[in-house]
């Protein structure tokens, strides 16, 4: 019946969501459309590609399924784009609210987590990129997060990857894609404050640096002061990231792009017990605000990375590039967390009715961590017949060493009446360092024979993962994809898909793990329709996916079997007139026991109204609702039932040439509700409510 009840929830959204674009049709036909602020445009502004700035929330192409700049309604899978302007509406801070309305993706999966960002897509944890680079292949110390502000968009792309990255999971690819510098100059500078005490300042300056537009850079700065909703734990943050252009001639670019990003943070995540969260406890629930460490806990990292993208046309056919980046990424921890999932230790003995005084343990650890990537591949245009090629021919290389530093002790903590100053200092032990080399070579072409559109890739990939003291594991595979679609002149495009996927495992706490496998067979249809700024897709899919791994205790992994996922996802984005942005999503997903517990149905609309007061242009206001039915973990036994929930946003803004003015409340009702609660014992708690206000000036 709560199946029903969420599958009927999920289809008025989307019946809502094509009656306003039915209306909408007809108004535009017999009323005049609100009057919009003056649109300047500028000649030497560019065009929109895969990298390039987008005007609204639909992007017309995307890089990361084909490693070319390929239009989404000829791309036969599963991609979703949010833009800039996407991001900068729903008032994103992190990736995971980045990814909140994304069609096929679970963005909080472990809720408020500081120490990372908690995606799934499909089912499983993706692997996220950089400007089309692996970030790393560890766990969650191996990376910092990524600022949202120094990105120009995310590309997700749903279902394996291998055929192209080699390194992709059965559940896609996160691609965030870099701001890069422009030739036309933009300069923004700007301040928020907002919930728990934040206080940011940011800048970000672009445009060219001599006269004929041979150099352009572009600077990114940021620095924030900040709590979270649990008390003790900041959220502070500097950036720097610097990037330049060099285009010589029409034929050549080199782009050079640098990064320094520094963390100061604490762990948000207190793993506290099913007892005083979810289920009951005699002394009541818990607060989201509770802290069971020690002051002066902390979690901080440090990130350093330099890179280039180089490209150069041999002629209009051929072009060859080479993208690069090595990183260098600290991270150093010393946190409590609830041993709420280790059975008999969780409750302490001495407590075993009162159910107040909780285990926990007292990590220490560093981790040091060095990746080199590089990826070089020709493209070429050419046709045989009436057959018209995209040719891709690339290798690619990773390298990655990683040192830990690791040490635990226990004690306990009354969690209704915490008395904090009881430190029993760690000492940490060097771990065996570990190692990961993977070398892939691939081919792939994209084929047009009139209205049809046919992909095929084939690629082969050598690993090799080692831990000092053992022998090293050699994995080799090779994997492929192909796509058919029909993209009818009427805007409506079929396709069916097939892709697979090949990951090699980095060691965890000295352990060697055997590569994931994956493969997916993909059914969907994408619809444009002829001069309006607006798609719908929609995709039914079979993932199965072997070797995953589970970590039913934290720091202890296990290697699971096959799992399988089934599924439907219906998207839709875009622009409903001139006044009207709108996006809006919903996923049923089927996983089997055996991967960590998924509600089966999500949905989201958001939409942006612009309009004018008194005269004035330049107001907006959005809201959105993000749903998700109830579910239960049972990967390691039967956990709770964790309730489904609503989750309303607000923006409001006003804009002018010079300036931006905006009010973000997300979880407006301010809504206390569990991302998860694992079978092993511990719950999650969501975000609350985060009201940021924020003022940008542009110059």
């Amino acid at each position: 019946m709560k199946s029903l009840v969420a599958r009927r929830k999920a289809a008025s959204v989307l019946a809502g969501c094509l009656a306003i674009y039915t209306q909408h049709q007809v108004l535009a036909q017999t009323t005049n459309a609100v009057s919009l602020p003056e649109v300047r445009v500028d000649a030497n502004a560019e065009a929109e590609t895969a990298t390039t700035p987008v005007i609204g929330y639909r992007a017309k192409n995307a890089v990361t399924a084909t490693k070319t700049d390929t239009p989404l309604s000829e791309t036969p899978q599963a991609v979703t784009v949010i833009t800039r302007d996407q991001m900068v509406d729903q008032g994103a801070t992190n990736l995971q609210d980045a990814l909140n309305y994304a069609a096929g993706v679970r963005s909080d999966a472990y809720g408020l987590d500081s120490r990372t960002d908690s995606v799934r897509i499909r089912g499983a944890t993706p692997d996220v990129y950089l400007d089309g680079l692996r970030q790393a292949y560890g766990y969650y110390t191996s990376t910092t997060r990524t600022e949202p502000y120094t990105l120009e968009r995310l590309e997700v792309l749903r279902g394996p990857s291998g055929m192209l990255f080699g390194a992709g999971t059965a559940a896609g690819v996160v691609n965030m894609v870099s701001k890069r510098p422009l030739q036309e100059a933009q300069r923004e500078v700007g301040v928020q404050f907002g919930s728990f005490g934040r206080k940011q300042i940011q800048a970000d300056l672009t445009g060219p640096l001599n006269a004929d537009g041979s150099l352009s850079y572009r600077l990114i700065a940021l620095q924030r002061k900040s709590d979270t909703q649990v008390d003790y734990v900041p959220d502070d943050r500097s950036v720097i990231a610097p990037s330049l252009i060099w285009r010589p001639n029409a034929m050549t670019s080199l782009t050079l792009q640098g990064l320094w990003q520094k963390d100061k943070s604490g762990s948000s995540s207190q793993f506290l017990p099913w007892q005083g969260t979810l289920l009951p406890n005699p002394n009541g629930r818990l607060p989201s605000s509770r802290f069971i460490g020690e002051p002066g806990d902390y979690y901080d990292s440090e990130r350093k990375t330099f890179g280039w993208q180089f490209e150069h046309k041999f002629n209009d056919s051929w072009t060859f590039r080479q993208n690069f980046r090595y990183a260098r990424n600290e991270n150093d921890n010393r946190y409590h967390y609830g041993a709420a999932f280790s059975g008999a230790e969780s409750w302490d003995a001495t407590d075993p009715i009162f159910k107040r005084v909780l285990g926990r343990y007292y990590d220490s650890s560093l981790t040091r961590n060095r990746t080199q990537t590089l990826d070089n591949h020709v493209e070429g245009h050419f046709q045989t017949g009436a057959l018209k090629h995209t040719l891709l021919v690339g290798a690619d290389f990773a390298r990655q060493r990683e040192n830990v530093w690791v040490g635990t002790t226990y004690d306990t903590i009354d969690v209704y009446a915490p008395v904090y100053g009881h430190l029993d200092e760690p000492v940490r032990d060097a771990r065996p360092r570990t190692r990961q080399r993977q070398t892939g070579v691939y081919l792939q072409d994209q084929i047009k024979l009139d209205n049809w559109i046919f992909v095929a890739g084939l690629r082969h990939d050598r690993a090799v993962s080692s831990a000092a003291g053992s022998e090293s594991d050699t994995s080799s595979a090779t994997t492929k994809r192909f796509g058919v679609m029909y993209a009818s002149p009427s805007g409506w495009s079929p396709y069916v898909s097939y892709s697979e996927s090949f990951t090699p495992q980095s060691a965890r706490e000295g352990r060697i793990f055997k590569p994931l496998r994956g493969e997916q067979w993909e059914v969907g249809v994408k619809y444009e329709p002829k001069d309006r700024a607006v798609a719908f897709s929609a995709a039914v899919y079979d993932l199965r996916e072997k070797n995953q791994i589970a970590e039913p205790q934290p720091k202890v992994f296990t290697q699971l079997g096959q799992t399988k996922t089934r599924g439907v996802e219906l998207e839709a984005k875009g622009s409903i007139g001139p006044n009207l942005d709108l996006v809006a999503h919903y996923n049923y997903t089927d996983a089997d026991a055996l991967i960590e517990g998924l509600p089966k149905h999500q949905a989201s609309v958001w939409a942006k109204y612009k309009f004018s007061i008194g005269g004035v242009n330049g107001f907006s206001a959005g809201a959105g609702v993000r749903m998700m039915s109830s579910f239960r973990d049972m990967q390691s036994g039967v956990g709770p039932r964790i309730p489904g929930v609503a989750l309303a946003d607000l923006v409001f803004a006003y804009e002018t040439a010079a300036w931006r003015y905006a009010l973000n409340i997300n979880n407006v009702t301010d809504k206390v509700y569990f991302s998860t609660c694992l079978s092993r014992g511990d719950c999650w708690y969501g975000a609350r409510r985060n009201i940021v206000a924020s003022a940008t000036y542009r110059f």
